[in-house]
């Protein structure tokens, strides 16, 4: 699993959150659970298209933060680029938890192995959130925060790849 260190690509929701946005179900009318399959579905859409939502909100910030720091984007061309992406992103999401949806209604005995995939899938789209906050770092605050990461006891060196900074790259 390598880590694409593009700083003008923006990464996009993929499928480390479907397993999650197939699960995530907003319930809609407050009538405690869905009363028929239909508003299963459609519960589980609207559940899905936030979770895809916010993921790619919060890739899309750290991404254009660093470069709006950096000078390469100004402010509205950031909050153009974030809105773009999410809503490119809540239409996939919408389409992917609306067939889970689907699935799940007919086959329930898939829950389990779906939550089992999206715990997996969570820890891959937190690891995708911290390379996209490190990058939006400058190099003397990737170096503080490795400093103070290793007199804390913690390794960096398995989260950031090649980073080269800090008292462990020695």
């Amino acid at each position: 699993m390598g880590r694409d260190r593009d700083p003008f690509r923006i990464p996009r929701a993929g499928w480390e959150v479907a397993p999650l946005a197939g699960l995530a179900s907003i319930d809609l009318n407050g009538s405690g659970g869905p009363l028929s399959g239909a508003e299963f579905v459609s519960e589980s859409a609207v559940g899905g298209v936030a979770v895809y939502a916010i993921y790619q909100a919060l890739l899309a910030a750290l991404r254009t933060e660093a470069m709006r720091r950096r000078g390469e984007i100004d402010r509205a061309a950031q909050l153009q680029s974030i809105a773009a992406t999410v809503w490119e992103s809540s239409k996939q999401g919408a389409v992917v938890s609306a067939a889970l949806g689907v699935v799940l209604l007919v086959f329930p005995w898939l829950s389990l192995p779906l939550t089992l995939l999206g715990a997996v899938g969570m820890g891959k789209a937190s690891l995708d959130l911290f390379h996209a906050f490190w990058d939006g770092l400058s190099p003397e605050q990737q170096a503080e925060l490795t400093s103070s990461a290793f007199e804390a006891g913690v390794n960096l060196r398995r989260f950031v790849e090649g980073a080269g900074t800090g008292p462990q790259a020695a």
